[in-house]
C-alpha cells in the first residue's frame, strides 16, 4: 500500500488512437520487430543446416501470421476457428517471454564471444532461451485458472456505523470471447454469489466481440445477487465490440450501468453513492468519460464509490472528494515483467494505494486478455469491506 500526494492532472492518459488503420500498422510493426528478433537469436545466429534455418523461418512467419488471425475473431466471432485462436493466443505468450529472453540473451553472448571465443555462446544462449521461455510459458498457462478470491478491508475516516462492514464484489477485465466462454462466466457468478456481498461493481472489459457473437456466453453474468444490486461501467474492449450494444444488453440483463452518473444506495439508514464514468475509449456519440458529470450536484456528506475502467482518473477523482475509486484495465500486468511497462502509461498497476485523502484499488482482472497466461499477477474477484476509521 502506497501514498501519493501528486498534484491533479487534467489530461488523462489511454486515449483512443486517432486512426485504427495507423495504430493497426504500428502493431503489426512492432510484432514485426518482435519476430525479428526471435528468429536471430534462435535461428539466424546459430549454425543450423540451410534445411532446419528453411523450416524454421518459415514455421515463424506462420506463427506471425496466427496472431492477427486470431484477434480478427474480435470481428468474425466463431467463424475464426477456435483453433487458431488458440494457437495464436498461446504463441502471443510464448513469443513474449522468447522475445524478453533473447533481449537479455544478447549481451551475454556478446561479453563472452569477446572473453571465450572458442565457445558456442550462441548454440548455447538459442537452448537456455527456447527451454526457459517454454517453461515459463508452462507456468503461465497454469496461472490462467479460476480466480482467487482476494479480501481488502479500506479504512474510512467518518464512515457511517451502519455502513462498516458494507461488502463490494468486484470483477473487472474478464474479456468473454476467444478463450473464456460460458462455463468460465458461470463459474465466476458462483463464487461471487457465495461470497454474499451487498453490492457487485463491475469495471469494464468483459466481453471481446459483438453482442450477436457472445451473448450467450455473457448471459450467466445476469444471475449476479446482491442486495443493492450489481453497478457496471464501460472498458476500453466494450467499444471495441459495440459500447452502445453492450450498454443496452447488460441493461437488459438488469444491471444499473453508470454512464458519467451518480446513484445513492441505502445501507440500514445510511447512504453511499455509486457513480460511474465510461472509458476514454468511447467512439460512438453520446458516450465518453465527463467526471464533472459523474460527481457534480451529488450530496456531498455521502461517501462516494467511482467506477472508473482505467486508473488514469485517480488524481482527478481524488481533487473531487472520491472516497473509493476501484478500477481495473491494467491485469497487474499479467505477464512479468510485462508490468513495467505498464507502469509507463497508468500510475497505479495493481492493488490498493492512497491518493491525496482517496483510496484507489486497481484490480488484476478476473479473466485475461489474449494469451490465457498469468505469471506473477494472479486473477482475482477482490471482495472490499468498508471499516470505520
Amino acid at each position: 500500500m502506497s501514498k501519493t500526494h501528486a498534484s491533479p492532472r487534467t489530461k488523462v492518459r489511454g486515449r483512443p488512437p486517432r486512426s485504427l488503420p495507423l495504430f493497426a500498422a504500428i502493431i503489426l510493426g512492432v510484432f514485426a520487430t518482435l519476430h525479428a528478433v526471435i528468429w536471430w537469436r534462435l535461428v539466424g545466429s546459430v549454425d543450423l543446416p540451410a534445411w532446419g534455418t528453411a523450416g524454421a523461418t518459415v514455421a515463424l512467419a506462420g506463427l506471425f501470421v496466427s496472431v492477427p488471425a486470431a484477434l480478427s475473431a474480435r470481428l468474425f466471432g466463431d467463424r475464426v476457428p477456435a483453433g487458431v485462436t488458440g494457437v495464436g493466443y498461446r504463441w502471443l505468450g510464448l513469443s513474449f517471454f522468447w522475445f524478453v529472453l533473447s533481449l537479455l540473451a544478447e549481451p551475454v553472448v556478446r561479453g563472452g564471444a569477446w572473453l571465450a571465443p572458442e565457445l558456442p555462446w550462441a548454440g548455447g544462449a538459442a537452448i537456455v532461451v527456447a527451454g526457459l521461455g517454454v517453461g515459463l510459458s508452462v507456468l503461465a498457462l497454469a496461472g490462467a485458472g479460476s480466480p482467487a478470491i482476494r479480501r481488502v478491508d479500506i479504512p474510512i475516516r467518518g464512515l457511517a456505523p451502519a455502513l462498516d462492514g458494507l461488502r463490494i464484489a468486484q470483477l473487472s477485465d474478464l474479456h468473454v470471447g476467444n478463450t473464456i466462454r460460458r462455463p468460465f462466466v458461470e463459474s465466476i457468478v458462483e463464487l461471487t454469489n457465495a461470497e454474499g456481498v451487498d453490492l457487485v461493481a463491475l469495471t469494464g472489459d468483459f466481453v471481446d466481440g459483438s453482442v450477436r457473437d457472445l451473448a450467450l456466453d455473457v448471459a450467466p453474468l445476469a444471475g449476479l445477487r446482491a442486495p443493492h444490486g450489481v453497478f457496471f461501467v464501460t472498458g476500453n474492449h466494450e467499444y471495441f465490440s459495440g459500447g452502445a450494444a453492450w450498454c443496452a444488453e447488460f441493461q437488459r440483463m438488469g444491471f444499473v450501468v453508470l454512464r458519467n452518473e451518480t446513484r445513492t444506495i441505502e445501507h440500514d439508514g445510511a447512504k453511499l453513492d455509486i457513480a460511474g464514468i465510461d472509458d476514454p475509449f468511447a467512439t460512438e456519440p453520446g458516450h465518453g468519460p465527463d467526471l464533472a458529470a459523474a460527481l457534480d450536484g451529488r450530496n456531498r456528506s455521502h461517501p462516494v464509490v467511482l467506477l472508473a475502467h482505467q486508473p488514469v482518473f485517480a488524481e482527478a477523482a481524488a481533487a473531487r472528494g472520491v472516497t473509493l475509486m476501484l478500477s481495473g484495465h491494467t491485469h497487474g500486468g499479467q505477464l512479468w515483467p510485462f508490468s513495467l511497462l505498464v507502469r509507463l502509461v497508468q500510475p497505479i498497476v495493481a492493488g490498493l494505494v492512497k491518493v491525496g485523502d482517496s483510496w484507489v484499488y486497481v484490480s488484476r482482472g478476473t479473466g485475461w486478455w489474449g494469451p490465457p497466461m498469468r505469471l506473477a499477477a494472479p486473477n482475482e474477484i477482490t471482495i472490499l469491506t468498508l471499516r470505520r476509521a
